[in-house]
């Protein structure tokens, strides 16, 4: 199947750059997230936007249950864009579950990427009471979550857009959340929800051998403070930024922010 078809890869910016930035959106949302964040690097960076499979334009075809069944059928999709579009040591930048896959994909193919830039990621959703780790959710919660998506899918996308966004003075942002997650067929988004949240990567963390930046934003109910604080510990000389905005989708509600730690960073 054709790379560029499949995930409906976009190029931007400055062709003739030295460096290339990669884009990758999280559950719901597709690269029309970034849109206020890539308009400040396309002048001296190539950036790469592309769709996971299963979301935005991405070719609806090339789903299967199969190979999205944990997030390596995403880290092969990721790598197939970097070894097809010839990128070397690119900026990679993950929004909430595309963080780990851009770690997975690093740990895989290093030669691909020469830094990452995490925005709201999380190594484990799930709470693991025996290790005292806090993911923000437990079993009881997601199970609710998951009858929630079956029983009216688009009743549930509008009230969790407005509840992981978090900026109830600024509805639009939500409103545009539950645009794409809408757009999604529901019993996918269910899959999708169920690999994601259920997915544990903490084995992996200390496997990275790039440098690391975690962006956190305050009152995040996908991605508590904790989480962030756990991949900072164990992903080695990794930089944790707290920045000034609320809710799990700071490059939606705070581009500012996200862009003026990310200059520092790269």
């Amino acid at each position: 199947m054709d790379v560029i078809q499949r995930n409906n890869i976009t190029v931007y910016g400055n062709e003739n750059a030295k460096q290339t930035i990669v884009f990758g959106h999280g559950f719901g949302t597709d690269q029309t997230s970034f849109k206020q964040v890539v308009q400040f690097f396309g002048k001296d960076y190539r950036v790469i936007l592309y769709d996971n499979v299963g979301g935005g334009k991405a070719d609806p075809e090339a789903y299967s249950p199969a190979r999205y069944s944990t997030l390596n059928g995403y880290v092969t999709d990721l790598l197939d864009i970097c070894a097809y579009l010839e990128l070397k040591d690119v900026i990679y930048v993950g929004h909430s579950v595309s963080g780990m896959i851009g770690l997975l994909a690093s740990i895989r193919n290093p030669e691909f990427f020469s830094k990452l830039v995490f925005l709201g990621a999380s190594a484990r959703y799930l709470n693991d009471d025996a290790a005292g780790y806090v993911g923000g959710f437990n079993q009881e919660a997601l199970n609710g979550l998951y009858d929630a998506m079956s029983s009216n899918y688009y009743a549930w996308a509008s009230g969790f857009s407005s509840i992981v966004m978090n900026n109830p003075d600024r509805p639009q942002l939500a409103a545009t959340f539950a645009s794409t997650l809408s757009a999604i067929r529901p019993d996918i988004a269910l899959a999708v929800a169920k690999v994601i949240f259920e997915s544990d990567h903490r084995a992996d963390l200390g496997k990275v051998t790039k440098p690391v930046l975690i962006v956190q934003s305050s009152e995040d109910v996908a991605v508590p403070a904790s989480a962030a604080e756990y991949l900072h510990a164990h992903i080695p000389g990794s930089k944790l930024v707290h920045i000034n905005s609320k809710g799990h989708y700071p490059h939606m509600s705070a581009p500012g922010e996200v862009v003026t730690v990310m200059q520092e960073f790269i």
